[in-house]
């Protein structure tokens, strides 16, 4: 008789390290927490994001074992392994579930599979016929998406935008359009040192009564949610100076025209 495959579950990570052991239980269910620190085989993002994690986990549910014991594989994805020359297919990395292992999988924020790199093995598993179990945790994009106001029914997750100024502006005004046409509101990611001059393309590229909502710090103390029409962020934020507080904190952009 064949050994059973294990189950692959899909951990999410607190947004951000503000008050993270404070935050944990307002964040994360206990079943959520529980499953975690049950788990003594991980495929992370990043190695020493996912141990502080583990950390705050055991201040509220014991780990199973020691951190430094645990198995912890860390994956970025085929594209950015590939670019460090490193060739570990998701498959090598699911092994311990091939021998009946439990496992979880863990993204640097938020949620598994979503804007994030775990997809990839996520699929993997199910190839191998292993069940899948996401547990419930915060998502930015969801988080974003249900106090912005916008349309909720009819939505696009559309990732990162283009770094090059006049790229990311002929890709806003695309977006504009299409979400005029669909009804569609359409959301996005930036680097957060890129805050202030994805804002200010905002305010030059799209029309004055297009709706943007800008939510930064999404479940942390910090937090905050604002949604304007161009006419009116212009007039909060008339020049990139006078937004620097939104600098270097991680945010989501949701658009309605």
């Amino acid at each position: 008789m064949g050994i059973s495959l294990g189950t692959l579950f899909l951990i999410p990570n607190t947004l951000g390290e503000q008050a993270r052991v404070e935050q944990l239980p307002w964040v994360l269910p206990s079943e959520t927490i529980n499953q975690a620190a049950k788990l003594t085989h991980w495929i992370v993002e990043n190695a020493k994001t996912a141990r502080a994690f583990l950390k705050a986990v055991d201040t509220v549910s014991p780990l199973a074992c020691p951190i430094q014991e645990m198995q912890m594989s860390e994956w970025r994805g085929v594209d950015r392994n590939a670019k460090y020359g490193d060739a570990i297919k998701p498959m090598d990395l699911l092994k311990p579930l091939m021998a009946g292992k439990d496992m979880g999988l863990m993204s640097e924020a938020g949620v598994p599979g979503v804007a994030d790199p775990g997809a990839e093995l996520v699929l993997a598993a199910h190839k191998l016929g292993a069940k899948v179990k996401p547990m419930i945790g915060p998502s930015a994009i969801l988080l974003g998406l249900m106090a912005s106001g916008l349309n909720g029914q009819r939505f696009a997750f559309q990732g990162y935008v283009p770094h090059d100024a006049q790229d990311r502006i002929n890709k806003l005004k695309q977006l504009e359009i299409e979400s005029r046409k669909l009804q569609q509101t359409q959301i996005w990611i930036e680097t957060p040192y890129r805050n202030t001059a994805m804002l200010m393309a905002c305010l030059n590229a799209l029309s004055p009564q297009t709706l943007l909502c800008l939510g930064m710090d999404l479940s942390l103390p910090s937090e905050m949610i604002a949604t304007l029409s161009i006419t009116d962020w212009r007039r909060r934020y008339p020049n990139e100076a006078a937004c620097a507080s939104l600098q270097n904190r991680p945010a989501v952009f949701l658009m309605l025209a």
